[in-house]
């Protein structure tokens, strides 16, 4: 176990920067994040520093070399950070009570909310596919998993096709990227729950007249 200062014990994760245990480490890292996404996001990962995140955070230098070894490592931690937001998001929004259907309409409204609140993680995410590829190809592999899951608990309870594949989980999180790009980034003119409905039409009904 390493320390900073007195009380500031922290632990190293899985993907390579240390996780704070105390509630002050916690915010200083909060802080770091956030200041992180906000460069990332408005100057990209090329004309980001680590001085401008710090500074963008309010923290000292080496506060952020406490958590992290490189401006690498904290855009990787950035990229992991947000698909984790996502994910909780989403499963806040959950009443427990939706059918397979309807948890992945409440889904795609809550990312889309997500979207308008943090409009950086599509600059983000896209340039983790140069940046830092392992990140880009996790953060969409982790999505479709999330999503093949649900749909194979909506096949399990009879309710969805026992024939849906991981194509149809990486065909909905395809609609799904580009609806968030189209009504949380570039224009907010439908709500999200109206943009969800639209694409919770397409899978009930498709698009064939009837």
């Amino acid at each position: 176990m390493l320390k900073n200062g007195p009380k500031q014990a922290i632990s190293d994760n899985a993907i390579g920067h240390k996780v704070p245990r105390t509630e002050r480490g916690r915010r200083t890292m909060r802080a770091i994040l956030d200041a992180a996404a906000m460069e990332f996001g408005a100057n990209g990962f090329g004309e980001t520093s680590i001085v401008s995140i710090t500074q963008r955070a309010k923290v000292a230098l080496g506060s952020f070399y406490t958590y992290f070894d490189s401006k690498e490592e904290v855009f990787r931690a950035l990229v992991k950070d947000m698909s984790e937001r996502v994910k909780e998001q989403a499963a806040a929004a959950m009443t427990g009570r939706e059918n397979a259907l309807e948890k992945e309409r409440t889904a795609l409204s809550a990312f889309i909310e997500f979207s308008r609140e943090h409009k950086e993680i599509y600059r983000i995410i896209d340039e983790a596919e140069f940046a830092d590829p392992q990140s880009y190809r996790e953060h969409y592999q982790g999505t479709a998993e999330r999503i093949f899951m649900r749909l194979q608990k909506g096949a399990d309870n009879g309710e969805l096709s026992t024939q849906l594949t991981e194509a149809h989980a990486w065909a909905i999180m395809g609609m799904n990227v580009f609806l968030g790009l189209r009504y949380g980034i570039w224009s907010e003119e439908m709500t999200a729950s109206e943009v969800a409905n639209i694409a919770h039409g397409i899978l009930s009904d498709g698009i064939i007249k009837k």
